[in-house]
């Protein structure tokens, strides 16, 4: 009796470790969640409110938290596992009762919140396939994880069970599937490198053509070469390639003309192209563009011409 008092204290090691693995564990289903419902944005867009490129940010972000989460709640749960099988008094401390009784608590409360929120929108006929399966996402998450632990919480760790290892594998599979998955919507981390540097690039492009325009309704005429621009009261500096350090190639076609060229790593993706556009919003009305993509390019030398349209310019954005 003496024994069973003393080891059903917890230890700092027991505080550690329970404490480690529900954070790894809240961490792994909160960004498998998470990469789930990115995964059914890029497959059901709805261009209203979704942006390609959050998307693929927050898939890298989940990617990364369940590569590391993963593998820790896997050893820190072996390590607790095998405790309790040298000491079954162990699974009377404090700890790892509160830790499971949250977790079900927790668990419950998603289950509920998230039946609450399909049955609102089903009354109010907003049931789409895209809403539909994230809420099937955290409804399947949830009552797995509920599951689980209150299983957890109420066996016998005296005898011999294959279920955690069994949802171990189960788990590590899924979470490795979907991960592999993730790198091609992502692509590989020179892919998103390349992607860095060309979006830098229409940064600094657009960054250009705002100044043309802007020198355009000041003087009335166009600079013949960029270097012009510079203006040190201003604090304009003629932006260089992000990679290779060299200038943008600027062309002055005729008075109301011009022309920019940069070099690009990646090719704009025509699946995708509206999405991550859509945030690139023209500095000017002003200048004027025979497709809406104003800035969609090919991998390699690429070239926008603009027109300004005088008429346009002068009549709506002054009065503005």
């Amino acid at each position: 009796m003496e024994k069973q008092n003393k080891t059903s204290v917890s230890s700092a090691k027991d505080v550690f470790s329970y404490l480690l693995m529900i954070g790894m564990l809240y961490t792994s289903v909160i960004s498998f969640i998470t990469l789930l419902s990115q995964y059914i944005n890029v497959q059901f867009p709805d261009y209203l409110e979704f942006y390609y490129t959050n998307a693929t940010n927050i898939i890298r972000i989940s990617m990364s938290a369940l590569i590391i989460a993963w593998p820790v709640l896997l050893l820190v749960s072996w390590m607790i596992i095998k405790d309790l099988k040298k000491d079954v008094q162990k699974s009377n401390v404090w700890i790892r009762k509160w830790m499971l009784h949250l977790t079900i608590f927790v668990a419950a409360i998603t289950i509920i919140v998230d039946l609450i929120t399909l049955v609102d929108h089903f009354l109010g006929g907003e049931i789409t396939i895209r809403f539909g399966l994230k809420v099937a996402v955290v409804l399947i998450v949830a009552a797995l994880v509920f599951g689980y632990e209150l299983w957890d919480l109420k066996r016998d760790t005296s005898a011999k069970s294959r279920l955690p290892l069994i949802s171990a594998i189960i788990g590590s599979v899924l979470i490795l599937g979907w991960v592999i998955s993730g790198f091609f919507i992502v692509g590989s981390p020179t892919t998103q490198r390349n992607i860095r540097m060309d979006q830098q690039r229409i940064s600094d492009l657009q960054i250009i053509q705002s100044r043309l325009l802007e020198q355009w309704t000041q003087k009335g005429e166009l600079p013949k070469v960029l270097s012009d621009l510079e203006d040190p009261i201003y604090g304009f500096v003629e932006p260089i390639d992000p990679e290779t350090k060299e200038q943008y190639t600027y062309t002055l076609k005729d008075e109301l003309s011009f022309e920019l060229c940069a070099t690009f790593n990646q090719k704009s993706d025509a699946g995708i192209k509206n999405d991550r556009t859509s945030m690139i919003i023209p500095y000017f009305y002003g200048v004027t563009d025979s497709s809406m993509d104003f800035w969609d390019h090919e991998v390699g030398y690429t070239c926008f011409e603009r027109t300004i349209d005088p008429d346009l310019y002068h009549t709506e954005a002054i009065v503005k």
